[in-house]
């Protein structure tokens, strides 16, 4: 086999590699902005969460706090 042939086997040999590089770079560039998007999700999810619990805790509160009625016995 001439130098030439084998360089050029060489070369197919890397272009097929770095195609296949390309392919899975762009399959980890989809789940990463998947991911991305149920970390935002996730995140609105949890502040309504955090300020349904904020609500619960001030009724809670109000609950405890004596009224003017009874302050006056």
């Amino acid at each position: 086999m001439e130098e030439t042939e084998l360089i050029a086997q060489e070369v197919s040999s890397l272009a097929e590699k770095i195609r296949a590089l390309e392919w899975r770079l762009g399959e980890v560039e989809r789940v990463n902005a998947r991911l991305e998007q149920a970390a935002l999700t996730t995140a609105r999810a949890l502040q309504e969460i955090s300020g349904h619990w904020d609500a619960v805790y001030e009724a809670m509160r109000r609950e405890e706090e004596p009224t003017e009625e009874e302050e006056a016995i």
